[in-house]
């Protein structure tokens, strides 16, 4: 089995070695994960043309969305959510056939909820791409409700310069869905009010390379709960190994 990840920069991506060790640890000698840089979500049709023996791919920024319309079906799920990040291949006719999901919302989930308390009832999501739009769906599913952050805010959502001490105060939840602190740009960080924060916020940052991004530091400066996107994304990746070894 041939399984791949596309996306514009990869080098700090996580999957192929993860899947790598679990081939191995499987015993699976026959099967490989690639990286396939894009530079535009166009450029899918050529990629597989090229490797059709693909079996699965996942989907990283910023691809989430604009691959919707290359796709033949969509999970009942990942419709709901907006965004696609692990896409099943068949092969009918030499052509192939693509069904996207969202393992995002599984994994996500079940990282978020030992850290939930019952002062959670609103949350700040940074960031409205298509990890954003999974956390969203996953935190109004739980009853938690959502205001979003953007550098460049639609109808519903804030700026960062309107991020004040009411809005830091009722929002005890705050989850950072931009690529903002990624390696190498380790300096990187959203910009809020920090010295707002407190003991009672609990900061989760979907980046996990570095380990602890500046945004955590920050938040755990002030006394914050913090954790990063590893283990959202381990359980996102074995959910997607799920999908495609069905």
């Amino acid at each position: 089995m041939k399984l791949g990840l596309i996306g514009t920069k990869l080098s700090h991506s996580f999957s192929k070695s993860y899947f790598e060790q679990k081939f191995e640890k499987l015993e699976l000698s026959n099967h490989s994960f690639s990286l396939f840089e894009l530079k535009n979500i166009e450029e899918l049709s050529l990629l597989l043309e090229k490797n059709k023996e693909l079996k699965g791919l996942n989907i990283t920024f910023p691809f989430k969305e604009s691959i919707l319309p290359f796709l033949d079906e969509i999970d009942n799920e990942a419709k709901a959510v907006g965004a696609v990040n692990t896409v099943s291949i068949s092969w009918k006719n030499n052509k192939p056939v693509l069904k996207g999901f969202n393992t995002d919302v599984f994994g996500f989930r079940n990282s978020i909820k030992p850290f939930l308390e019952n002062t959670h009832e609103r949350a700040l999501i940074l960031g409205t791409g298509g990890a954003a739009k999974a956390i969203k769906h996953v935190l109004h599913s739980l009853g938690i409700t959502t205001l979003s952050v953007s550098r460049t805010p639609e109808e519903g959502e804030i700026s960062y310069e309107e991020l004040n001490e009411y809005v830091i105060k009722f929002h005890k939840l705050i989850v950072n869905c931009t690529p903002l602190g990624t390696y190498p740009n380790v300096h990187d960080k959203p910009e809020l009010p920090y010295q707002l924060l407190d003991e009672s916020h609990t900061l989760m940052d979907l980046v996990y390379n570095p380990e602890e991004t500046e945004f955590m530091k920050l938040g755990k400066a002030e006394g914050a709960v913090v954790l990063n996107g590893l283990s959202m994304l381990r359980q996102q990746a074995d959910k997607a190994w799920e999908i495609w070894s069905r």
